[in-house]
């Protein structure tokens, strides 16, 4: 593995290696026993989206693991700005190990990869999320003991984090089951991408429009904001085309009696999701959250430390 951009070029060998990793990590952690992997590795953190999960977890997975980290804001660095990526990416590979990039275009972050000589992590883009799908799937291979042959449940607007849930589930073996209104479904090719993945897997893939379907006898449900960075101009059309799609009691209902609720935080209560499923007992947000920093701290090793 020389990127970790695109959970559909994650093989179910490295899947299983990135998990087991990530819990490894996190009893090393919890136990206080020093893990120091990336000594003397430096990590150059890019943001042109702000963020509070992926900074933090980032920079302290960096220092739990020996390394340093350094952060770019768009105003610190050249990028888009008259610099071309190809030249970014040949300097950034002269100072730095390894590069995580928080942006705008899924292209921005493959060109970096592209053109660079050092490995490249997909902090979010616009159409993917692969390190939130990651420490998704660590919480729930960390509650429910395995994960293919498991049912997970996504519910609401079709976006970066569907994307990667689709290519995540495909390639572990999880039946996925999106509900999304008509006209905010994921993206088609990922979609086809992840059916061919999923048959190989032996799972199955279900779109519709229906969330009662779509949660029925689900382990997990997850559901996102209904408006991400820069639709805020479409919040009042969005929130009354999502209302239906709300994941409250009666909704969760329909899962599993053992069923777990994640979403990737921030929350809008009320919106997307009802303060008692969000804060009920079956609710992992906030162990979903911590798991940021352990499958991230998973990737970093896998990638600067040349596992």
């Amino acid at each position: 593995m020389k990127h970790f951009i695109n959970l559909s070029d994650v093989s179910i060998e490295e899947f299983e290696q990135l998990l087991k990793l990530g819990l490894e990590l996190k009893s090393k952690q919890k136990k206080g026993i020093p893990h120091r992997l990336l000594e003397g590795k430096t990590l150059g953190m890019i943001f042109s989206k702000s963020s509070t999960r992926t900074r933090v977890s980032f920079e302290v997975g960096m220092y739990q693991l020996g390394g340093t980290s350094l952060f770019l804001s768009q105003n610190d660095i050249q990028l888009g700005r008259g610099e071309s990526i190809y030249d970014t990416a040949n300097v950034l590979s002269r100072y730095l190990d390894g590069i995580m990039i928080r942006t705008f275009n899924q292209e921005d972050v493959e060109d970096l990869a592209r053109f660079g000589s050092i490995p490249v992590i997909n902090g979010l883009t616009d159409s993917m999320h692969p390190c939130q799908i990651m420490a998704d799937l660590l919480t729930v291979y960390e509650n429910k003991g395995s994960l293919k042959g498991l049912k997970l449940a996504y519910v609401g607007d079709g976006n970066n984090i569907v994307n990667s849930l689709l290519q995540g589930c495909a390639k572990t073996g999880i039946n996925i089951s999106v509900a999304s209104p008509k006209g905010y479904w994921c993206l088609p090719d990922i979609a086809e991408k992840a059916q061919d993945d999923a048959a190989k897997m032996g799972s199955k893939i279900c779109m519709t429009e229906d969330p009662e379907k779509a949660v029925h006898d689900a382990d997990v449900v997850v559901t996102d904001t209904w408006v991400s960075m820069g639709q805020e101009t479409e919040k009042e059309s969005r929130i009354k085309t999502f209302m239906p799609y709300q994941v409250n009691d009666k909704l969760f209902a329909h899962a599993k009696q053992d069923a777990i609720f994640l979403h990737c935080l921030p929350a809008y209560r009320g919106y997307e999701v009802t303060d008692s499923v969000i804060d009920g007992p079956r609710s992992l947000i906030f162990d979903e959250a911590e798991n940021r920093l352990h499958a991230q701290k998973a990737i970093l090793v896998t990638l600067l430390g040349g596992l």
